[in-house]
């Protein structure tokens, strides 16, 4: 990072859903922002009746302010901690322009409008600060236009930063310079947004719709007219344009839905108003979508659009009626086939090359968007990476147009597409003319290769991006076995990676970690436990513990809890530092194994809770004494504290199956502590949670002491009881509910002691598993178990 420039402070112009999102992800990473929208012209029904009149601030800010409000509300969460809203400071364009000058940044949200926005550069120009970066989050309209006119420091510090809705899930950050863009500020901003703001960061020229919009909005496209061209419905496409060829779950026509017909048409527009003959036709709204957007029918935020719910059920539209009817699947041969078939590229390559309606439909769409993609590379990106990894952050493909051209196999298709007689782009048929079949390979030392301007170039990738799979290969396998896998991560460090399926935690993971704790006290300056699968870590395997508590094998249930607790003693008494690196589900045990670690760096992603109580248990494994061990720990020394308040606040936290929204959320929860770490860019997650353990390393790690914790006993029990009690008397809870509270306060609260009694971990440990084992013997905890097996959610019984 460049450490003579900071950006210690921005505003965000424009407070629509846009501007806010950016204004939320930027108080999420700690940054003070200004949000300023225009001045209302008239009063509002609640203004009037308050007696305000268009002077008074409150008036003058009403835009801004409602915006700011709104991120309190909206699903999923803007913010990752309602706390961070703080950080927004609302104003507008008519007042707060001076407070330009105190700022480090400037991004431009407002409408899709260039003489609106060049009005408002006008007015930068005048109340920026020299040096300040000055940014358009425009999606298409040029950024060369809007800089015309500015003055020579403006036009240095300019350029386009495209983020994607909403800013602070969605990954991709086109980046856009202009050609008076000084090379140390995009410089500055390619890394600032990669390591500051956690995004993908790929740099596009000014073309319309710059790189993921353009190729994203044409696949679509195709897709729409194929459809009318070969007389599928939308519920077919759909079923077949997911995650089946590497596509989210939205697929084609729900992701019209969330985007918004109208959001889409206008997008589609900027290009087709941009372009001409085939390219132009292609961008041509058909007129059935067109016939919606007039209905109002446009998506998710109107109620329907190509799809309609009707109380449970999902209705489909039909293209030629704009009737809604049940929703259609596409089931033929090759999707069957794909299913069986092993990899990414055999999985396509059973589809594509398939004579049946789904094969058909795949290769009619799949092939005119990889072309396309060969076409535009010059015009909208320098290279085939940038492309296909704006699509994989953008639009959350698995793969990239190349990538997947790739593993179609490049030889094989273009044959076919000659004979059908589609151009293929010179460039792509002289690269396979000169010997070169694949646009990406790797070489002997596990490093990627890409082909480029007629031969293959190394991807430089960020040394903070670790790759696990890559790792591997470069350092080697210490030890594995079916459930995880111990990796030399260089440095002196090992990694412990979880591979069950959801890397849910059986013995296998257990005998792992204990083997890892082992070898890294005599080999390794210390251990990481991540990995990079969909979640860290869902839990325990629940169908294993279900099968062993129907059988009544209590004996066999005991030995594997009694396990996994001194596995998890292990970690926390460990002679070498150990870091958790957990991110997106961290359920159950997996949160059981963040918590007694040397040093926990999350995920600003992470979603951590002991949910056992969903299923009819509660934590086994030392979750609930460790929290209420971490919670009492937070707690600043030498002042007086409530041990109640402390037990109660752990219990309804157990109690509820709460988990956080968020790693920042999780830190509130006292999942983790100020010592923890949160990492914004999850690709640089294993990279902090490494450079963590050798911090603690070279601070002369020693173990934990072991100590006593003192609980609330009987009298405290009773307290906890009190609260649970009133819960059941107003059906909040269920009888069963209240068998669960019982056997978790008593084990909160140490059992049958006196307020204030000093026990041991293992007292404490023994009471869990006790608690544990007597309600997975009950029936009514059995069906719970087997309702999240079945139906992926909890039952109230």
């Amino acid at each position: 990072m460049n450490l003579v420039r900071q950006i210690r402070k921005a505003a965000v112009l424009g407070s629509g859903v846009m501007g806010s999102g950016i204004a939320a992800h930027l108080a999420n990473i700690g940054i003070p922002t200004y949000l300023l929208d225009i001045v209302p012209r008239e009063l509002s029904e609640d203004e009037k009746k308050l007696g305000l009149s268009l002077e008074d601030k409150t008036v003058r800010n009403r835009i801004s302010l409602s915006s700011i409000q709104k991120l309190l509300k909206q699903k999923p969460a803007p913010l990752t901690s309602k706390s961070k809203l703080a950080l927004i400071e609302a104003g507008n364009f008519e007042d707060d322009l001076e407070k330009l000058s105190s700022v480090d940044w400037i991004i431009e949200v407002v409408v899709e409008n260039l003489h609106v926005k060049r009005e408002i550069f006008t007015k930068v120009d005048q109340y920026r600060k020299q040096g300040s970066i000055i940014s358009s989050n425009t999606s298409g309209i040029s950024i060369e236009a809007m800089a015309d006119g500015r003055s020579s420091d403006f036009q240095k510090h300019f350029l386009g930063t495209h983020f994607f809705n909403p800013p602070r899930y969605l990954k991709l950050l086109e980046v856009i310079p202009t050609k008076s863009t000084d090379p140390e500020v995009l410089l500055f901003m390619k890394q600032f947004g990669e390591d500051i703001l956690g995004k993908g960061v790929v740099e596009a020229k000014d073309t319309p719709n710059f790189i993921a919009n353009r190729i994203g909005t044409y696949g679509l496209l195709v897709t729409v007219q194929e459809m009318l061209k070969g007389g599928y419905s939308i519920g077919e496409v759909d079923s077949i344009t997911g995650p089946i060829i590497g596509r989210p779950k939205s697929a084609t026509f729900r992701t019209l839905d969330v985007v918004g017909l109208d959001t889409f048409a206008h997008v589609a527009k900027n290009v087709y108003e941009q372009v001409d003959g085939k390219e132009k036709d292609v961008f041509q709204i058909p007129d059935f979508v067109t016939k919606m957007i007039e209905k109002g029918w446009l998506g998710s935020k109107s109620g329907q659009g190509f799809f309609l719910k009707k109380g449970k059920e999902i209705l489909e539209l039909d293209s030629q009626t704009l009737d809604y009817g049940p929703r259609k699947k596409l089931k033929t041969a090759s999707t069957e086939m794909s299913k069986q078939a092993k990899g990414f590229s055999n999985k396509m390559k059973a589809l594509i090359y398939s004579d049946d309606r789904a094969g058909q439909l795949l290769w009619n769409i799949l092939t005119p968007m990889l072309t396309y993609s060969a076409q535009q590379l010059g015009e909208i990106a320098d290279d085939i990476v940038a492309i296909d990894q704006a699509m994989k952050w953008g639009f959350g493909w698995s793969k990239g147009p190349f990538e997947t051209w790739d593993a179609i196999g490049i030889e094989k298709s273009v044959t076919k597409l000659e004979q059908e007689g589609v151009h293929v782009p010179k460039w792509v048929k002289e690269m396979l003319g000169n010997g070169f079949t694949h646009f990406y390979k790797e070489n002997e030392r596990g490093e990627t290769l890409y082909f480029h301007l007629g031969e293959y170039k190394q991807l430089i990738e960020n040394p903070k991006a670790i790759n696990l799979e890559k790792m591997k290969k470069q350092k080697g396998i210490i030890k594995k076995n079916s459930g995880a896998t111990l990796i030399d991560i260089g440095d002196g460090v090992a990694l412990l990676e979880f591979t069950s399926q959801n890397n849910a935690i059986g013995l296998d993971i257990i005998q792992m970690i204990n083997f890892a704790i082992e070898e890294v006290a005599a080999n390794y300056k210390g251990l990481v436990i991540g990995n990079q699968g969909k979640n860290f870590c869902v839990g325990a395997n629940i169908a294993l513990m279900l099968m062993e508590a129907q059988d009544d094998n209590i004996f066999e249930l005991d030995m594997v809890i009694t396990q996994f607790q001194k596995a998890m003693l292990k970690i926390k008494y460990s002679s070498k530092p150990v870091v958790v690196a957990p991110f997106n589900m961290t359920l159950g045990g997996g949160a059981e194994v963040c918590l007694p670690a040397s040093r926990i760096q999350a995920s600003m992603e992470t979603y951590m809770g002991l949910v056992e109580a969903g299923v009819g248990l509660i934590p086994g494994g030392g979750g609930a004494k460790e929290l209420y061990y971490k919670t009492l720990k937070s707690l600043p020394k030498g002042v007086g504290f409530d041990l109640q308040q402390v037990a109660n606040k752990v219990f309804e936290m157990v109690a509820t199956a709460k988990v956080s929204t968020s790693g920042e959320e999780a830190s509130e929860n006292n999942f983790l502590n100020f010592a923890d770490g949160i990492s914004v860019n999850s690709d640089h997650l294993i990279y902090d949670a490494k450079q963590a353990v050798l911090a603690l390393y070279e601070q002369g790690y020693t173990a934990p002491v072991k100590t006593k914790i003192p609980v609330v006993g009987e009298s405290g029990y009773a307290t906890l009881l009190l609260g649970a009690e009133s819960m059941r008397l107003t059906g909040y809870i269920s009888e069963h509910d209240m068998v669960i509270a019982k056997k978790l306060a008593f084990v909160l609260a140490g059992g049958r002691v006196p307020f204030g009694t000093e026990v041991d971990e293992q007292y404490l440990l023994n009471l869990e598993k006790e608690a544990f084992l007597s309600l997975i013997s009950m029936p009514k905890s059995q069906q719970r178990m087997q309702h999240m097996l079945l139906k992926g959610k909890p039952l109230r019984n």
